[in-house]
């Protein structure tokens, strides 16, 4: 197979969780640049339909549609819309988070759960939706996106968001044992691991801790609205053929120190 055809997306059809700003609208750029047909869904809408407008100037059909990945009847929603308008899905990327930031012996109940609830239950139940139509197509590649976060601890310094951790280190389990559950039935399973992305999520972590953070970083700097495109194509797409299961970490050099 020529490169060019092991990159190339056209005719596939993407579903992006949080798909209408930051890290997911990046990767739902790179796929419909790629020529892939994109969903973006997340509980704002209207930043997905804005999203939604601009891909279509690139001649990719796409769907914005309000979801909390926390919901199943949200979830199974835009499955059956998703199928009703393409006929199929190949590429789903569990991208919606949440975070919170408390020290350890103050962190509320409800703020446990809330990251909880998105970051893995919401990973659970749209690849188990997603899964089911995958599984009968026999074949589908799901790009969980985790973090550096979920590798180990994090400076206290800088970062206290013990649920966040321990959620994304939740996802990249969960990620390899899908992996294992679904490859012999053509389900790819692959992760993921951005380190410190100027977004919205991020922002207030960099005011107060960016020096340092590029300090630990060796290539000094932080990662552009460019830098999970190739990453994130290369797992949706034939090239990444006899990979799953894998967490791509994508930081800087940071885990190397």
């Amino acid at each position: 197979m020529h490169v060019n055809e092991l990159f190339n997306l056209k005719g596939k059809v993407a579903i992006v969780t949080g798909g209408g700003r930051g890290l997911g609208q990046q990767i739902a750029e790179g796929f419909a640049e790629a020529g892939a047909n994109v969903v973006l869904c997340s509980r704002r809408l209207e930043a997905c339909e804005e999203v939604s407008e601009e891909l279509k100037k690139l001649g990719v059909e796409t769907l914005a549609l309000k979801c909390d990945v926390s919901n199943p009847e949200d979830v199974q929603n835009v499955v059956e819309r998703t199928v009703e308008k393409f006929g199929r899905i190949d590429i789903l990327v569990n991208n919606s988070g949440a975070t919170w930031g408390a020290l350890v012996e103050e962190m509320p109940l409800e703020a446990w759960n809330k990251v909880m609830n998105v970051n893995v239950t919401g990973t659970f139940l749209m690849s188990q939706a997603v899964g089911k139509v995958m599984l009968e197509q026999q074949y589908g590649k799901i790009i969980n996106i985790a973090s550096t976060a979920g590798l180990g601890g994090s400076n206290p310094k800088f970062m206290n968001a013990i649920g966040y951790n321990a959620s994304k280190g939740a996802v990249i389990t969960f990620t390899k044992d899908l992996a294992v559950k679904w490859g012999p039935r053509g389900v790819y399973v692959n992760a993921i691991a951005p380190g410190f992305f100027p977004t919205k999520m991020s922002k207030g972590l960099l005011e107060h801790g960016g020096k340092e953070i590029l300090e630990g970083t060796p290539l000094r700097k932080f990662g552009t609205d460019s830098d999970l495109k190739g990453v994130a194509l290369f797992l949706a797409s034939p090239a990444s053929d006899f990979v799953t299961g894998d967490v791509v970490v994508v930081d800087g050099g940071t885990h190397a120190m």
